[in-house]
């Protein structure tokens, strides 16, 4: 801790009437006291009121982005699979995606279903645990248990299909890895009708807690314009207003055929509340897709990947595939100069973004709501450190 010398709220005291302060630095971090992963905040204090914040990144050592490029296409679906370790399928998804633009692949209309099966199921896996760990940040114990208990249920199916429970490693450059078991639609229909039916007992215990909604209505507000300079998308953004997703704007996979069914849900009030209400919200909207694709993949048959060379070279020139990951929007701009491994993949990610808001955000707030905002940014820090 350091004290440094400033002018406070008792700058008057030359004057006998006021108390005289001095404005102290404060090290949140990096010793991971309260957030998800290892991040720095570096905040001026006067009394118990955040008078400026810098969030410091990078204590990860990540460095995904050299890696990408020392990698051939497949081993890169291994390393993207990790910058957002809640979010693994959607990660490899936008390499494949962007893999596939380049060499004009087409994939097979049951891989493309499967793949936006295991999107939104992967979307649930992501909210479930924040709808738990956000609530246990500021003290309340009970939904953790509640959504790990829907989180087992949909990783049950995930890991039947993919072999993994939080590292898939289910896609691949022209599809997915393998057809899924024999009989495990229905498995998988039957785990998403028993979250759907559960979630009840999630939203009872938190929606309308007294002490959640004081802890977190009008806390921490974004407003809109703020979040749309600092880049901020997803759950985040959407609070604020933001009425933007690429899975209705911009559809990929098999989003285009699902518009009567993918709802874009949104709040304007921007603060932690609205945060937190549009991860419940999104859920159900998400179970909604999954049980739309299981449908559909009743009816499509056929092949789940294509014949891809032994050695995969994307031919020389650029692209940019962006995808609607769990926390935001996630892209990956590839460069090829015709070679087995990229010459430049540079990795946006959704985290990085949203956290920068926090230097906007955290100023004029108290420090007994510091963590409450802190867990609603909604970020997971391999993600920020890429």
């Amino acid at each position: 801790m350091e004290l440094t010398v400033g002018v406070g709220s008792g700058a008057t005291a030359l004057a006998g009437d006021g108390l005289a302060t001095a404005d102290m630095v404060l090290n949140i971090g990096p010793q991971h006291p309260s957030t998800h992963g290892v991040l720095r905040l570096r905040l001026v204090v006067d009394g118990e009121r955040v008078v400026s914040a810098e969030p410091i990144i990078g204590y990860m050592h990540r460095g995904a982005e050299k890696l990408f490029e020392v990698r051939d296409y497949r081993q890169i679906l291994m390393l993207a699979n990790r910058h957002d370790w809640l979010s693994a399928f959607s990660n490899e998804l936008g390499v494949a995606l962007a893999v596939e633009r380049m060499m004009g692949i087409e994939v097979p209309d049951r891989a493309t279903w499967l793949r936006t099966l295991l999107a939104e199921l992967n979307r649930v896996l992501n909210h479930l645990m924040f709808l738990g760990s956000y609530p246990l940040e500021i003290g309340a114990i009970t939904p953790m248990f509640y959504a790990f208990r829907e989180r087992e249920t949909i990783q049950a199916v995930m890991e039947e299909a993919s072999g993994g429970r939080m590292h898939y490693m289910f896609n691949r450059v022209g599809g997915v890895k393998e057809e899924v078991p024999a009989g495990w639609t229905s498995r998988a229909r039957q785990a998403v009708a028993d979250v759907r039916r559960r979630m009840a007992d999630i939203e009872k215990i938190i929606r309308t807690n007294d002490i959640f909604l004081a802890r977190t209505v009008g806390i921490g507000v974004l407003e809109k314009d703020v979040a749309a300079a600092y880049g901020a998308s997803g759950p985040v953004a959407r609070a604020s207003g933001l009425d933007f997703d690429l899975r209705r704007d911009e559809p990929y996979l098999a989003y285009g055929e699902l518009t009567e069914v993918l709802e874009v849900v949104t709040r304007t009030a921007g603060d932690c509340h609205a945060r937190f209400e549009i991860l419940l919200d999104q859920v159900h909207v998400s179970l909604n897709l999954a049980d739309a694709c299981l449908d559909r993949l009743s009816t499509v048959g056929g092949p789940v990947n294509v014949r891809l060379p032994k050695v995969v070279r994307a031919p020389e020139g650029h692209t940019y595939a962006w995808t609607e990951n769990p926390l935001g929007i996630n892209g990956y701009y590839l460069v090829s100069r015709g070679e087995k491994t990229p010459w430049r993949l540079k990795l946006r990610t959704a985290s990085y973004a949203n956290v920068q808001a926090l230097a906007t955000l955290l100023p004029g707030t108290l420090l007994p709501d510091l963590v409450a905002i802190l867990g609603s940014m909604f970020f997971v820090v391999g993600d920020v450190d890429k």
